[in-house]
């Protein structure tokens, strides 16, 4: 009979001590609840302490990491500038605990639960994603956007049917092109574009992603798969233009550069992008005509104003080149040639007072002028832009 009571003894001693340690757990639930947070954390760690015999039944149990998901969620979301010291990144914290409760549940009894706070959990990473862009933290704003994609794979998460939160991984990719990470934009863009999200426009981040990369070819390849899939997009012709533009594959540029005037002829930047691309193979003929179609669209295009200019200018240099190459027993030979050269000078100038009249304080304008008044003794002129210069610097 006695040993019998002393089994028994030893028996409700162990469970005594089991439960003691669940206590803890509800001991930090409590003081979580009462807002006493340093003593919730307290009583949680030494639920967890793997140096603590008498964690050992607590350790394993599920409620235990849920209740330590909600002390550090809940110091995230305080106001008391004592508690947020308690934890560097208390919602990442809160996250890996919630994971912890799901690992160790294998019967889901508390599945509900863990469900609700990790939606919760969802609400606060998304403030903090928000918070890191409005701090330009674009490595925080990734981050957070990168844990509410972890959250939402969670078969715990996913609903039936299955849904695509394409809003985040567009963040995302936004995040991390605003970070610089590149590699990680083009995956979250290259997601995002699967569903057709933002649709032309994630194609084109895409190839901007390639771009900043040095990547040429493959942004190209991104940029004719967009194009594949939304042939009206001009503005995919103009990144494809641009690239092919700056490797000097005229050919293909002028292609796509028409394509882009018969999908939109009323767009006054293809035509200045046909006349610069004329312009640059020395078709200068070609390249008149395009700026000039380009004013008609729009008749306040500086940059189609001074590169006229600078087409008629540059064509009256060399015209000088001609004359000053005359020999110098051929006065009357000179005199022919220079002309020839003032009448393009003459003609530079119309272009040019248009610029610098649509844009008064460029400079470049002002002192192509100030050169073409000089050379044709416009000399009242030649004072006036002078002075004009001087009131710029």
């Amino acid at each position: 009979m006695k040993k019998t009571i002393l089994l028994l003894a030893i028996l409700v001693t162990a469970v005594a001590g089991s439960y003691a340690q669940k206590g803890k757990v509800s001991s930090a639930q409590t003081l979580k609840d009462s807002g006493k947070l340093d003593k919730a954390l307290e009583a949680i760690n030494e639920a967890i302490d793997p140096n603590n015999e008498k964690a050992e039944k607590s350790i394993p149990w599920p409620r235990t990491w849920e209740v330590r998901g909600e002390i550090y969620h809940d110091i995230y979301k305080s106001k008391d500038e004592n508690y947020k010291k308690l934890a560097t990144d208390p919602l990442a914290t809160s996250l890996e605990s919630f994971k912890k409760a799901i690992e160790l549940d294998t019967k889901g009894t508390g599945s509900n639960g863990v469900k609700i706070n990790l939606t919760l959990l969802i609400n606060d990473f998304t403030d903090q994603a928000v918070k890191g862009f409005n701090e330009n933290d674009y490595e925080l704003a990734l981050k957070s956007f990168e844990q509410i994609l972890d959250i939402q794979s969670m078969p715990l998460m996913q609903e039936d049917p299955p849904t695509v939160d394409t809003v985040i991984i567009f963040n995302a990719g936004l995040a991390a092109y605003n970070a610089e990470n590149y590699d990680k934009a083009i995956k979250y863009y290259k997601e995002a574009a699967k569903y057709n999200y933002n649709e032309a426009r994630t194609y084109e981040l895409i190839a901007a992603s390639y771009t900043n990369q040095q990547d040429t070819v493959n942004a190209l390849a991104a940029l004719q798969e967009g194009f594949e899939k939304y042939p009206e997009s001009s503005s995919l012709l103009v990144q494809m233009i641009n690239i092919y533009m700056n490797a000097n594959k005229t050919d293909d540029a002028m292609k796509y550069l028409e394509l882009a005037i018969e999908q939109d002829p009323e767009n006054a930047s293809f035509y200045f992008a046909k006349g610069a691309l004329n312009d640059k193979l020395g078709n200068t003929d070609d390249a008149v005509t395009s700026y000039e179609k380009a004013l008609e669209l729009k008749d306040d295009y500086f940059d189609a104003y001074y590169n006229l200019g600078a087409i008629y200018y540059n064509k009256g240099v060399k015209q000088l080149d001609v004359a000053n190459a005359v020999p110098t027993n051929q006065p009357d030979k000179y005199e022919e040639e220079k002309t020839k050269a003032d009448k393009e000078f003459e003609k530079a100038i119309p272009y040019m007072e248009k610029a610098s009249e649509v844009n008064p304080e460029d400079t470049y304008s002002l002192e192509s002028l100030k050169q073409l008044y000089y050379r044709l003794k416009m000399m009242d002129k030649f004072d006036e832009v002078n002075k004009k210069l001087e009131d710029l610097k």
